[in-house]
C-alpha cells in the first residue's frame, strides 16, 4: 500500500461466511492499523464468544499456554525454525525459539497470559483460523476487541507460523524491533 511516508506493508486477512447457495453472507476483515497511522484503533467485537468451540492438538496446546502465560508450554509447540508474525508485520516477525521466547515473555509482561474468547475456527489440518475477542491482557482488563490468528503446522505436527491480524493495543512498555 502507497501512503505519504512511502510503501506500507499492511498484513490483511480476510474471512467470508457464505450461504448455501455460495454467495458472500458476510466478509471480515483483520488488520492493524499500527504500520498506517502509527497508533492502533480499538476494534469492537465482530463476533459473539462460543464456549463450545475447542480446538484440536498443537493449536489447542498454543491457545491454552497463551491463555495460562506459560513461556515455556508457548515456545514448545513451535518447531525450532518457526516464526510468529505480529499483527504490524514488517519487522515485527519473531524466528526461532529464542526469538518466539523474547516476544512472549514481554506479551506475558503485564502478570500472566492472554485468555481469548473464542468465536470462530477454521482447520483443514494444515492450516487454522481462529477469530477470537481480546478482552484481558494480564492483569488488565480491556474493552473486547476483535482479532484473527492464523496458525500452519509443520510436517512434525508443531507451529510452522502463528500470524496475528488485530489491532489492541497492549499494556505493555513498547519494543524496538528491527527488520528481522
Amino acid at each position: 500500500m502507497d501512503g505519504t511516508a512511502g510503501r506500507i506493508g499492511l498484513p490483511v486477512a480476510t474471512v467470508a461466511d457464505k450461504r448455501f447457495d455460495r454467495r458472500t453472507k458476510e466478509l471480515r476483515m483483520y488488520y492493524s492499523s499500527w504500520p498506517l497511522t502509527g497508533r492502533h484503533a480499538t476494534r469492537p467485537p465482530l463476533l459473539q464468544p462460543d464456549p463450545e468451540l475447542r480446538e484440536s492438538d498443537v493449536v489447542a496446546e498454543h491457545q491454552d499456554a497463551l491463555a495460562s502465560g506459560d513461556v515455556d508450554a508457548i515456545v514448545a509447540a513451535f518447531e525450532p525454525d518457526a516464526y510468529a508474525r505480529e499483527p504490524a508485520g514488517g519487522g515485527y516477525i519473531d524466528r526461532g525459539h529464542d526469538g518466539l521466547r523474547a516476544f512472549y515473555e514481554h506479551l506475558f509482561s503485564n502478570g500472566g497470559g492472554i485468555p481469548p474468547e473464542h468465536c470462530a475456527v477454521i482447520d483443514d489440518a494444515r492450516a487454522c483460523a481462529l477469530e477470537y475477542n481480546v478482552v484481558r491482557w494480564g492483569e488488565t482488563e480491556l474493552t473486547p476487541q476483535a482479532g484473527l490468528a492464523v496458525y500452519v503446522r509443520g510436517q512434525r505436527g508443531k507451529l510452522v507460523a502463528a500470524r496475528i491480524y488485530d489491532d489492541i493495543d497492549p499494556p505493555l512498555p513498547r519494543m524496538q524491533k528491527a527488520s528481522k
